[in-house]
């Protein structure tokens, strides 16, 4: 009996020491390290992790994936290294954020093109159930605003808020020059000026009623 024991705890023992010498060799979880390059911006490190076997749509606590974290912190040659290994454009996390979602967000072109190549879903919608063009508008991202109307994109999705991108660009815009600009491309991308919110309030109420008096003109045109 004495000697089962003994050999019991010689293999703990030897388990023990294992695990020692794991963590001394600095073994790590691929994922974990996925994430953590990811969110760095770390490209070698993303493929190094990538190699060593991880998942590509590992979840951080806030259930962000890798690419989602490439895409918020705008690392854009990792999202092209993730979206060439096959990464999701389309997966949500616990606020409701996808890859492609946040771009309308950092106003990101780069990192539009980089993801476009996954076929993200344009359909899909944010917390307040908005597509990426709607923010984009509001914050004034010129550049974003005139690339995403050229892809398939709702220039005339309404939010949860009853907001298209042409009422939340007078809105919440300031009425300067990126807004002035963002109106005249959504008009030209064919946005429905007509269109008002749960109120009855069209965009150019809004513009008149801000002193938007350029964005107001514009409508007006």
């Amino acid at each position: 009996m004495r000697r089962w024991v003994v050999v019991v705890l010689l293999v703990l023992v030897g388990i023990g020491a294992a695990c020692s010498r794991g963590q001394d060799a600095g073994m790590t979880n691929p994922g974990t390290d996925l994430l953590a390059a990811a969110e760095r911006g770390d490209d070698d490190a993303v493929s190094a992790a990538l190699d060593a076997g991880a998942d590509l749509e590992v979840r951080d606590e806030q259930g962000r994936t890798p690419l989602l974290l490439a895409a918020t912190f705008d690392h854009v040659e990792v999202a092209r290294t993730l979206v060439a290994a096959g990464a999701s454009p389309d997966a949500l996390d616990d606020r409701h954020d996808t890859p492609w979602l946040v771009t309308g967000v950092t106003g990101s072109v780069a990192m539009l093109e980089a993801l476009l190549p996954a076929k993200p879903d344009l359909t899909l919608r944010n917390r307040y159930g908005g597509v990426s063009v709607i923010p984009a508008s509001e914050r004034g991202h010129v550049d974003y605003v005139k690339r995403v109307v050229e892809t398939d994109i709702d220039v005339d999705h309404v939010n949860d808020l009853g907001w298209t991108a042409l009422l939340e660009a007078v809105i919440l815009g300031d009425g300067g020059p990126a807004h002035q600009e963002i109106v005249r491309i959504l008009l030209g991308a064919g946005a429905d000026r007509a269109l008002a919110d749960k109120d009855g309030v069209t965009a150019l109420e809004h513009a008149r009623e801000r002193g938007q008096t350029e964005v107001a003109a514009i409508l007006e045109g």
